[in-house]
């Protein structure tokens, strides 16, 4: 099970059998709006606040996914999930309306893999039959607490990310060889990696270290290349950090094709919509993995990937006392079933 110094390998291939995913209006106007269940015409969703709203995003997202799985929640074993917010409330509370047992992950915007993860190895140890796993984010709940509201109007630099709005949910199970979903095969748990950054508005730059980090521990590992995968896929590091994690790679000795890497940040949104340097927030890589690309694996275009989900580890109180950035990055690999394996 344990391969290496930091990696997890998944012997009876738990499967990802259904996903929901649920976004707002500017996902709406995205790139990958097709690929959403459900679409919010406005941030406030009908609540009274926007934390209220984030909230409906995860429970419409995990009820999306019972739907699709056509499983009823009483088989539900645990969730594993969190956001970007105070205590991750707005995931608690969803668990509250759920009734799920609940396990709250918070590790940034790295929180999508890092459920996926420990979902994997429960499952993949007969620890549960069902586990549902995601990770969510609002973009006015979450400026309003690591920067400024919204209505404040506050200008950004270049290096500035838009946080998404969205949640992304999964159900994993035990592995069915008749279905031709896809199904996690390993994991790496990412170190935290701080190279002394202190900007806020450039979380890309100070998480890129970590995601290299990761990426190389895995094929260390492993044992393998990063060849081994058609993609290998980070969860917000925008153009500022896609670019030095790529440079980072190379560096190490690894040959990573530019063609085969790809930033979940730099997918979700359209060249004219003004996200600076991209997308980010827990649910970036949650909504992209759960939507577009295993809609993508089940068409046949990419049949093994690696998900590296990155996290910058600060809060407004750590900004404040000058600290810089700790992060972190966690990869999990995705492969399609082999019918009949």
């Amino acid at each position: 099970m344990l391969k290496g110094q930091q990696s997890w390998v998944f012997t009876n291939r738990p499967m990802i059998a259904a996903t929901g995913v649920t976004g707002g209006p500017f996902e709406a106007n995205g790139n990958l709006a097709d690929d959403f269940d459900i679409l919010h015409d406005d941030l406030w969703m009908g609540k009274e606040s926007y934390e209220k709203a984030h909230r409906l995003l995860i429970e419409e997202a995990i009820t999306t996914t019972l739907e699709k799985g056509k499983i009823d929640k009483e088989k539900i074993q645990f969730l594993f999930a969190g956001d970007l917010i105070n205590q991750i409330t707005p995931t608690s509370f969803a668990a509250r309306t759920m009734q799920v047992p609940y396990f709250g992950l918070f590790g940034a915007c790295s929180t999508s893999m890092e459920g996926l993860a420990l979902a994997s190895f429960v499952v993949n140890y007969q620890g549960a039959d069902y586990v549902l796993t995601g990770a969510s984010s609002h973009n006015a709940a979450v400026e309003k607490q690591f920067r400024y509201p919204t209505e404040y109007g506050g200008q950004k630099p270049p290096t500035a990310q838009w946080t998404i709005t969205g949640a992304g949910i999964a159900l994993v199970t035990a592995n069915d060889p008749t279905q031709a979903l896809p199904v996690t095969t390993s994991a790496t748990i990412g170190r935290v990696i701080d190279m002394g950054l202190s900007d806020p508005f450039n979380m890309g730059g100070a998480m890129a270290p970590a995601a290299a980090d990761t990426i190389i521990a895995h094929c260390r590992d492993l044992e393998i290349e990063p060849s081994y995968y058609d993609l290998i896929l980070t969860g917000d590091l925008g153009r500022i950090g896609h670019d030095t994690t790529l440079e980072l790679i190379n560096k190490s000795g690894l040959t990573l094709e530019p063609g085969q890497f790809k930033d979940c940040g730099l997918m979700m949104y359209k060249e004219d919509q003004p996200v600076l340097a991209g997308g980010s927030g827990a649910g970036c890589s949650a909504t992209v993995l759960y939507g577009h690309i295993l809609n993508q694996m089940k068409k046949g275009m990419y049949k093994r990937i690696l998900v590296v989900a990155t996290g910058a580890l600060l809060s407004p109180l750590s900004f404040q006392q000058k600290e810089t950035i700790p992060c972190i990055a966690h990869a999990v690999a995705i492969e399609m079933n082999e019918v009949g394996r």
